[in-house]
């Protein structure tokens, strides 16, 4: 199996990632390299402050970004969630999620290493 197979058994739409790429399955993998790279230079630690998180705000919204691009769907959905509830005002239910998907950004993220 390679990347692609991979990251699907993880949930990942490696197919719409594909699709944004017209098919370019070699610039889809080198794009998807980058992001554990990003990731790992600026975490996003669940123990951010309830009471001061716009940095955390900004941080989650790139990586919502950043992995809606690439179709990396449970990320995508965690941090889209992860952003509304903060900018809601609940920090607390943030948190929560983060804490719930990290170990699963940490399978995607270590699969991909896998492949560098």
């Amino acid at each position: 199996m390679g990347m692609i197979e991979d990251l699907k058994e993880l949930g990942v739409n490696t197919e719409e990632g594909l699709k944004r790429l017209n098919g370019n399955q070699s610039f889809y993998e080198r794009m998807l390299r980058s992001v554990p790279k990003m990731l790992e230079k600026d975490p996003v630690d669940p123990e951010f402050p309830a009471n001061d998180y716009g940095d955390i705000i900004e941080k989650t919204h790139a990586i919502k970004g950043a992995t809606g691009n690439l179709s990396l769907t449970p990320l995508y959905e965690a941090y889209t969630e992860i952003v509304d509830l903060l900018r809601a005002g609940k920090p607390e239910e943030a948190r929560k999620i983060l804490k719930d998907i990290l170990p699963v950004q940490e399978q995607i993220l270590n699969t991909i290493n896998q492949y560098q």
